[in-house]
């Protein structure tokens, strides 16, 4: 029987296609956030290294979207577009999230909850809470408190140092409740899913579903 010939070998796969403008626009909406008082041109063009025609040309595309907005003396801010953008994120968000927080709730009795960080805040974006437990601790959506404090902040800041373990909050943000949170594994956000209860519970009991809704939730979200 005679050998068959070896398969013709295949083209190397071709890297996508990138937009460089749409790049650099995206670049120009990053320093903006970092600088809520604004910037001026001159400052976008120095940080970007790139000359003040070219950031002229990025900043009129996403002035006229509204992403971007101009104040009096000049200087370039982030526009009311991007809110809605971010609105619309957490409705999103919040949407696969509750499925995910209920069996988190109904497996540990405590109010389950996920946690976006904002600058230098955590705001819950999606709450839960048990349905078979006489009392628990409600926890508004919509609340906001530093990094720094809370077992929700901590997973962030945590998972910021490269560690992705539950941390655990006990009376911080509100007398006699106990918290443990663990960071959500996302690239795309910056997020940590925890629990929060009347008295301190079993650890070593909630952690595990604390960890599984975790990865659960970073599924949901996208890499």
């Amino acid at each position: 029987m005679g050998m068959l010939p070896p398969p013709p070998d295949r083209p190397p796969k071709r890297a996508p296609e990138r937009s460089s403008a749409l790049d650099r626009g995206l670049a120009v909406l990053a320093l903006l956030a970092d600088h809520p008082e604004g910037l001026t041109v001159s400052e976008l063009a120095g940080r970007m290294s790139l000359s003040r025609p070219v950031v002229y040309r990025l900043l009129a595309s996403l002035l006229d979207h509204g992403y971007a907005r101009r104040s009096g003396d000049g200087r370039v801010s982030i526009g009311p577009g991007v809110l809605r953008l971010s609105q619309r994120a957490q409705s999103q968000v919040r949407r696969v999230a509750v499925p995910i927080l209920r069996r988190l709730a109904e497996a540990t009795g405590a109010t389950a909850h996920l946690s976006l960080a904002d600058g230098d805040e955590a705001v819950a974006v999606a709450v839960v809470e048990p349905s078979w437990t006489d009392f628990h601790v409600a926890y508004r959506t919509g609340s906001r408190h530093p990094l720094e404090r809370g077992a929700a902040g901590r997973a962030i800041l945590a998972a910021r140092g490269g560690r992705m373990t539950a941390v655990e909050s006990s009376g911080e943000l509100q007398p006699g409740a106990w918290g443990l949170a663990v960071a959500v594994p996302s690239a795309l956000l910056e997020a940590s899913v925890g629990v929060v209860a009347l008295g301190t519970l079993d650890q070593t009991a909630v952690v595990d579903p604390l960890q599984q809704a975790a990865t659960a939730l970073a599924r949901a979200i996208g890499p």
